[in-house]
């Protein structure tokens, strides 16, 4: 199989994954922005992690099974048919009329967006060498700089003067162009070859993530339903690894993942994805509820991290010639736990700058774990693999979003029932599902002082994960020399050996 694309319409290309990384891009400001709306409109504060959690699921369980796919059949029919898959949800969850309609529909959101990182970012391995690479990156790069400002703005001009529904319903003439796009311009040659799809390890993993999933949530579930719950995950979960130590075509291969500089830089986006997805489901809400501002500004907080990711990977280029990519990694991914640390010292007197800061940092340090962990993986295996190669990175970062979206949520409800003393968690509940209930929430102190706390228990945990995240960095193999100069393919390979 191989790219049939003139260099001219290169640019074109680049233009379509361009709106179809802003479609996503939008997706995590905007929709974190509105949930607090959404929630005291639909009701179920505590399923309020599930609507995130639904959709990371389906995108992390579906990732990999993308990757593999458009290896064997092509990258445009799996990126158009995911898209198509991610408006029908889009379009769904503008009409749904509880939490629990929501998060089926986020699921089928989650299904189609598995396609769209990673089989663009192969698309751009595809196109061009690694020398021009990371000036495509860049361009990429800065449709989250843009995204990260219209995300919040849009998400909150739209719960306040329009119908929610809008946040979800404004993917569909973005995602139309983007098909378009993709049609005209994007041409592949294909040899198509037998593949056997692993649906049983599909299975068998969503069914495992799911009972962990229920676990972390229903903590005051009756014990027995937990112990139930707990021997489905660990039967689930060991069925799952056997399966794919025998399945042809696996959707995890344990042999691809088994090379040290594989696992070790998956197991950093993954733990960074938890800390990431802890920022951005529980800072919105910290700034709305306890510091008392408006969606826009508890928006603007989350803006931050976004401008900081994308910044981190236009410099990253020129920091690599400057001190290696190795030095670059980790004094970067320091950053991750400093601007966690910002968090732990939020008070309800706080300046929003704070938080604004310290999402900053986070933001500019996953951007230097994440565009080192792609170049290096992508360069570490042979064009046949790269699909897999790149959708482990991407499914890495949305299964530590499940996991971190549903352990930071289960942390704060514990936190809400054990600093609330019965009656002030439920007076809390009834406040935040109402739909001005965060607003409301800096004019009652007793429960305002509830919320701050519990909050503070879910910032620990993500200043915890984050602390994991940088030192598992110092584990990715790299020489002190990689980067200092254009690398060509010889040479990134030979940083890898060390």
């Amino acid at each position: 199989m191989s790219q049939s694309v003139e260099r001219s319409k290169r640019p074109l290309i680049v233009a379509s994954i361009m709106l179809a990384t802003f479609m996503v891009a939008i997706e995590a400001t905007i929709v974190a922005t509105a949930m607090p709306r959404i929630v005291g409109q639909l009701g179920g504060f505590t399923y309020y992690s599930w609507v995130f959690s639904a959709f990371l699921l389906a995108q992390s369980t579906t990732t990999v099974i993308y990757g593999k796919l458009s290896d064997i059949f092509g990258r445009k029919p799996m990126l158009i048919g995911g898209i198509v898959i991610f408006l029908a949800g889009s379009a769904l969850a503008g009409f749904a009329w509880s939490m629990t309609s929501l998060i089926a529909f986020r699921l089928l959101q989650g299904l189609g967006a598995g396609a769209i990182q990673p089989v663009t970012m192969t698309i751009v391995g595809d196109l061009y060498k690694l020398e021009e690479r990371a000036k495509v990156q860049g361009i990429l790069a800065s449709v989250w700089a843009i995204s990260a400002v219209t995300g919040p703005l849009a998400g909150g001009l739209i719960v306040d003067h329009f119908s929610w529904a809008w946040i979800f319903w404004i993917n569909l003439p973005i995602g139309l162009l983007t098909i378009i796009g993709f049609t005209l311009f994007l041409h592949e040659k294909i040899e198509p070859r037998k593949a056997r799809i692993d649906y049983l390890g599909t299975i068998l993993f969503s069914i495992a993530i799911v009972s962990l999933m229920v676990i972390l949530t229903e903590t005051d579930a009756d014990l027995s339903i937990l112990a139930a719950l707990a021997a489905v995950f660990i039967v689930t979960a060991i069925l799952f690894f056997l399966q794919e130590r025998r399945a042809p075509e696996p959707i995890i291969s344990l042999a691809l993942w088994s090379r040290r500089l594989i696992a070790t830089s998956n197991i950093a986006t993954l733990l960074a994805g938890m800390a990431l997805i802890g920022l951005t489901t529980v800072l919105p809400i910290y700034v709305q509820g306890v510091l008392g501002r408006s969606p826009l500004v508890a928006g603007f907080t989350l803006t931050m991290l976004i401008v900081g990711w994308p910044l981190a990977v236009m410099l990253s280029i020129r920091l690599f010639r400057a001190f290696g990519i190795r030095r670059t990694l980790r004094a970067g991914s320091l950053m991750f736990p400093i601007g966690a640390s910002f968090l732990l010292f939020l008070t309800p007197d706080s300046s929003p700058v704070s938080a604004g800061i310290g999402s900053f940092l986070m933001g500019f340090g996953m951007g230097l774990i994440s565009v080192t962990s792609v170049v290096l993986v992508q360069e570490s295996v042979e064009w046949s693999m790269r699909g897999s190669a790149t959708a482990s990175i991407i499914f890495s970062r949305s299964l530590g979003n499940t996991l971190g979206a549903t352990t930071l949520g289960a942390i704060l409800n514990i936190g809400i029932a054990h600093f609330g003393s019965g009656d002030l968690a439920s007076k809390l509940h009834e406040v935040i599902n109402q739909p001005s209930g965060l607003s409301s929430l800096a004019t009652n102190p007793g429960i305002r002082l509830v919320f701050h706390s519990a909050l503070h228990w879910s910032f620990w945990g993500v200043f915890t994960v984050a602390i994991l995240t940088f030192a598992t960095t110092w584990l990715i193999p790299v020489s002190r020399e990689a980067g200092r100069k254009p690398p060509t393919q010889t040479e990134m390979q030979e940083a890898l050996s060390s």
